[in-house]
């Protein structure tokens, strides 16, 4: 148990049964899933769990919760609905399935074979061609890898791929990639860049960017903001997912009593982002299974630590002590969350219980205020107005006032808010965030947030203190190894981040999803944001 002189010691994970799951699940993040590259959504005779069961001239209708915004181009878009389309339409050589967060080989044959240390080689897929009928070649994939590690094209994604040096091709069907240095998580990481055909982008990108053309199984046909998109299956896909629908009408519904309403009337076959007030009513429906699955997305309690007090470990400290997030779970979100106990959620397969857990003591709070010379305290708190979000804000403002941190709710559009988070005029942020649908491993989650970026440099202001430069060496070094050696590398830098709190989650949300389970052959709900219908079909009649 590790302290220090202004953290108290916490609850932590021990005992051998403790250390034995650890460094077994520590081999499912170095393995990516199965090692051959098996369909993970195929049953246990390897064909596709709806296949023999559908209705092949069905079309499934969906009913989707955010509304449409900008292109479609993987390189660029984060948006919801644009890159839970993608899943469908889009294929890197590698893919990370929706629901179980495995990978698996897709536009590869198989997953990318080592060569040495720092070289990693892959084969395509006999027969893949795009959308528009011309065949894929090793020379697309490599300009799909080079236009997102651009600098100039400015693609985030570009961050979670910079321990690729260069990509080149072997042949028409090889494609190598070399390292600037030995990683463990290629197979995971590959997935986060989609093939596209250099051709047709160079060519014609604002037609691109509207209605992409991938090698995935099914094809962008329309997308309407505030309406619907609209896709029809691609005949001649040739990979391990082929569409099990005639095609897919996703309704915009961002209103959530219109999506209740579509799904409880029959109008559609699921939906997204079931608001937690309708759980019981969807739940009680015939026809209709609903799910709330755990997820890594989370509210986070932020801090500018270049404004006194939050300077002050202790002070951030007392903070989280002050928020009693159990209850507001309860009250709030109707049970639907799970409070943090470290900064990944308890399902995952790398979680570990942080060296500081801060379960609901308001006189520790009140402690830490003290010992940080801190007497009295007023805050603005900005929150974003995501639905929610405004309706746990109430909450930790009494419990912040509570312990005699004066609280006003600054409640207003994610857009608005962080503008005035990057110009540095704020103090204490509520906000929500997940990073999980660009990837599942520790890393990548962690990068997000404590990498090199305007988390670190701008919002947090953190990025110049001794303790970042240690978190910085820790997930250096954990992908640079593997096994027992980088879970624990892993470990140490959760419980940093757990002891200093800069940015931290309150809790991890569960997603609610309902669907027709008398419709729908092979659906299973997604911890992430978004539905995917892969390898899923309308029962035949």
């Amino acid at each position: 148990m590790r302290t220090s002189s202004f953290t108290r010691p916490q609850r932590r994970t021990t005992g051998v049964a403790a250390a034995v799951l650890a460094g077994a699940l520590a081999l499912t993040a170095c393995g990516g899933g199965d090692a051959e590259g098996e369909d993970p959504s195929a049953d246990a005779d390897g064909t596709p769990a709806a296949s023999g069961e559908v209705d092949p001239d069905a079309i499934i209708e969906a009913g989707i919760s955010y509304s449409l915004s900008g292109g479609f181009d993987p390189m660029t878009t984060s948006g919801a609905v644009t890159v839970a389309a993608n899943w469908h339409t889009l294929e890197g050589v590698t893919e990370l399935d929706p629901a179980t967060r495995e990978v698996y080989a897709a536009l590869g044959a198989d997953l990318p074979t080592q060569v040495d240390a720092t070289t990693w080689q892959v084969t395509l897929r006999d027969g893949a061609v795009f959308h528009d009928g011309t065949p894929v070649t090793a020379d697309d994939v490599v300009y799909s890898f080079e236009r997102v590690m651009d600098p100039e094209n400015n693609s985030f994604y570009r961050d979670f791929i910079d321990f690729i040096e260069s990509v080149e091709a072997v042949d028409e069907t090889t494609v190598q990639f070399n390292l600037g240095y030995e990683f463990s998580l290629v197979p995971e990481r590959l997935s986060v860049v989609k093939v596209v055909p250099e051709a047709l982008v160079e060519s014609d990108y604002e037609s691109f960017n509207s209605l992409p053309v991938g090698t995935g199984p099914y094809r962008l046909v329309s997308a309407t903001p505030d309406d619907a998109i609209v896709f029809e299956r691609f005949d001649d896909y040739t990979g391990p997912r082929p569409a099990q629908a005639a095609g897919m009408n996703w309704q915009l519904l961002s209103d959530s009593a219109a999506r209740v309403t579509a799904m409880s009337s029959g109008t559609v076959h699921a939906i997204e982002d079931v608001p937690y007030i309708d759980v019981p009513t969807l739940q009680n429906t015939p026809g209709v299974e609903l799910e709330s699955v755990q997820s890594f997305g989370l509210l986070f309690l932020m801090f500018n630590t270049d404004a006194e007090p939050f300077d002050d470990p202790r002070v951030r400290q007392a903070f989280h002590y002050a928020i009693d997030t159990e209850s507001i779970i309860e009250t709030g979100l109707l049970g639907n969350a799970s409070a943090a106990t470290s900064f990944l959620p308890e399902t995952h397969p790398n979680y570990n219980e942080a060296a500081s857990v801060y379960d609901y003591d308001p006189d520790l709070a009140k402690e830490l205020l003290a010992e940080a010379g801190v007497d009295s305290l007023d805050i603005t708190l900005l929150t974003t107005d995501t639905g929610w979000v405004a309706d746990v804000a109430p909450l930790i403002k009494e419990d912040l006032d509570a312990v005699g941190i004066s609280t006003t709710l600054d409640i207003g559009q994610s857009g608005g808010q962080y503008t005035k988070v990057d110009s540095g005029d704020y103090e204490v942020m509520v906000a929500p965030g997940d990073p999980s649908v660009f990837g599942n491993d520790p890393d990548i989650l962690m990068r997000w947030w404590y990498g090199d970026n305007v988390w670190t440099q701008t919002r947090t202001a953190w990025a110049d203190t001794e303790e970042y430069a240690q978190l910085t060496e820790l997930m250096d070094a954990a992908v640079r190894t593997g096994g027992e050696e980088q879970q624990e590398l892993w470990n140490q830098a959760i419980d940093l981040m757990s002891e200093q709190v800069p940015l931290y989650p309150l809790f991890h949300r569960q997603l609610p999803t309902a669907w027709s389970s008398d419709e729908l052959v092979g659906f299973a709900p997604v911890p992430l944001t978004g539905l995917s219908f892969l390898d899923v079909g309308v029962a035949a009649q």
